[in-house]
């Protein structure tokens, strides 16, 4: 007598010989054929099929906790995204630059500036530093996913431009 049986992996029909008995692996595509994990998650089954161990209470106790006001998850997140998104969107339209997140790729809402002192290297290649303290940098804040970006301001970088330009 013959057993048949499909492979889980590749769907092939796997056909045993009874003196060999069942094999650990697939013929066609060597997988291990015991080490296939299964969810039942019941949707071919009927209503009266289903898991007792589900019940209204837990499926209530879910649902009440999407809607948390504490909760701190996606749902809410994505709420208050949405509802952002206008002011944000103006907020972008009216700067003069709207740099992209380096990390979601979101445009990025102006901060505010602030002025950076530091103690200047001069380099050998021009004899002078590449800008000169203090100097100010602009702060972007990513809306989406909080990330912090700074970069030299406009005044900033015509200053780093000027002190590397070499004169004639």
């Amino acid at each position: 007598m013959e057993e048949q049986t499909i492979c889980p992996w590749c769907d092939s029909e796997i056909v045993w010989d009874e003196e060999i008995g069942p094999e650990k692996h697939c013929p066609h595509c060597d997988n291990e054929l015991s080490g296939y994990r299964t969810m039942q998650i019941g949707i071919d089954r009927d209503e009266d099929d289903q898991d007792d161990s589900w019940d209204e209470k837990e499926e209530q106790a879910q649902d009440d906790s999407y809607n948390d006001e504490s909760n701190e998850g996606f749902r809410q997140m994505n709420v208050s995204w949405l509802a952002a998104e206008e002011t944000i969107r103006q907020m972008t339209d009216s700067q003069d630059e709207a740099p992209e997140c380096p990390t979601c790729r979101e445009y990025m809402l102006e901060a505010g500036r602030q002025s950076v002192a530091l103690t200047p290297t001069i380099h050998a290649a021009t004899g002078k530093p590449v800008i000169q303290s203090p100097f100010e940098t602009v702060t972007y804040i990513c809306p989406s996913c909080f990330q912090t970006s700074s970069v030299l301001s406009p005044e900033a970088r015509n200053q780093m431009l000027a002190l590397l330009t070499p004169k004639e």
